[in-house]
């Protein structure tokens, strides 16, 4: 007799329709999955685009523009560096923050990015939420100068020399909340000293001022200060930091000259959107790092007046982090706010 037409469909080995119309789907998703990933164009197929925070012609441009040629060849595209100066680098850095975080929008902006949420109450975007850090490209130690004039050659004579004289020495810096001004403020703290502060519009008009005896003294970075010590024409005190710098041979550092633990520098440093890839972040971190440990470019980054300082997303994430909450404190306490 013939056997019953649904023992014919029944499915052998205990397997179930079900199970095989899952099994089926999942092979023609993974298939369709291979597919696309097969056709998906690795990054970068496109040019990359560079925005600088700064005007054509300063230290972060110029250092864009000495690791463009060996970035853009590593890449494998074309490397567009684009300036938008204005706000103390927040217009760039709101751009970018805002520009989808495909890996083909970066930014190159300076340390202020931790300090920016506490001297700018108003911002439109939070770099340390907006932002993902890249690397870092380079260090700029800042020195303690004064004019030729100002009886002191030493920290320790200098602190003497303003605590009899409470209020009336004067440093320069390029601005509310820049880094000199900042590094001033940090120094009559931890040196328990009154000094006047005298903010200009720019470093170029503060130097000259300070040249020409008008102010005493100022935190300066060492690009600017170098031409002038060389020639006679500016005294160095001691270097902002922990360490002296190879840029400045014989000058002590602060730590040195009896204020271990004071620390301000300056430092340019890639960003790009929150929520680009890893790998993306990765493979730009790896690759600026090859540039930066080339010979020429290392020459021409200590021209600059900055010593190479390549380090991944993650040491530079916390740098910033620690920067905000050492800086931002400061801020507060002083009641600093942004022009």
């Amino acid at each position: 007799m013939a056997a019953p037409v649904r023992a014919l469909n029944r499915p052998r080995h205990g397997v179930t329709a079900g199970r095989l119309r899952r099994g089926a789907f999942g092979a023609l998703l993974s298939a369709a999955l291979a597919g696309a990933a097969v056709a998906a164009p690795a990054w970068p197929d496109k040019p990359v685009h560079l925005i600088v925070a700064f005007a054509a012609g300063g230290a972060h441009d110029a250092l864009a523009r000495v690791i463009q040629p060996r970035l853009a060849a590593a890449l494998g595209q074309p490397l567009v560096i684009d300036n938008r100066s204005g706000a103390g680098g927040n217009i760039a850095a709101e751009a970018v923050a805002k520009s989808p975080p495909d890996g083909f929008t970066l930014l190159v902006a300076s340390e202020a990015m931790a300090t920016h949420p506490a001297l700018y109450p108003a911002l439109h975007y939070e770099p340390l939420r907006d932002l993902a850090p890249v690397t870092k490209l380079a260090d700029f130690p800042i020195a303690l100068v004064t004019r030729t004039g100002l009886p002191s050659g030493s920290v320790r004579e200098l602190v003497s020399l303003a605590r009899g004289r409470p209020g009336e020495l004067s440093y320069g810096s390029a601005g509310i909340g820049t880094s000199g001004h900042l590094a001033g403020e940090l120094f009559q703290r931890t040196a328990g000293i009154a000094l006047a502060h005298v903010p200009y519009k720019g470093g170029g008009p503060a130097l000259t001022d300070l040249l020409a005896g008008r102010i005493d003294l100022m935190f300066l970075s060492v690009s600017l200060a170098a031409p002038q010590l060389r020639q006679g024409k500016l005294k160095a005190v001691a270097i902002a930091a922990e360490d002296p710098t190879p840029l400045l041979p014989g000058v002590p550092s602060m730590s040195a000259s009896g204020y271990p633990g004071f620390e301000a520098h300056l430092f340019s440093a890639v960003f790009a959107p929150a929520g680009t890839p890893e790998p993306v972040l990765r493979r730009l971190a790896g690759d600026i790092a090859g540039a930066l440990a080339d010979a020429e470019v290392r020459r021409r980054v200590e021209e600059l007046g900055g010593v190479p300082a390549a380090r991944g997303p993650d040491a530079l994430r916390r740098e910033l982090e620690d920067r905000a909450r050492r800086w931002g404190g400061l801020i507060r306490e002083k009641n600093i706010h942004a022009e």
